[in-house]
């Protein structure tokens, strides 16, 4: 799992259909201690996450299908939880 932070919305208007009704966010990557990593993915919401919120991101093809219930299709990366704070001596 991945620390990263909601930066935007990606709009298709041709998708795959296990997109369809899903949200699709933008999220820079971040260290433990909340700067950027440098790197950034496109990951399917089940969470509800907002445009500058910190969230956990599951990047693992075969987990993310398993999360949104398709075993099969074009998906490997969602966003798993809202990060309320990150604790402990790498985050500061």
């Amino acid at each position: 799992m991945k620390l990263a932070k909601v930066v935007g919305t990606v709009v298709s208007t041709v998708a795959s259909p296990i997109f369809e009704g899903r949200t699709l966010l933008l999220v820079d990557l971040l260290e433990p201690d909340g700067r950027e990593a440098g790197g950034y993915l496109i990951a399917v919401d089940t969470v509800g996450a907002g445009a500058g919120e910190t969230v956990l991101v599951l990047d693992e093809g075969t987990s993310a299908r398993q999360i949104i219930g398709a075993p099969h299709g074009p998906l490997r990366t969602v966003i798993v939880g809202i990060v309320d704070a990150v604790e402990g001596p790498a985050a500061g």
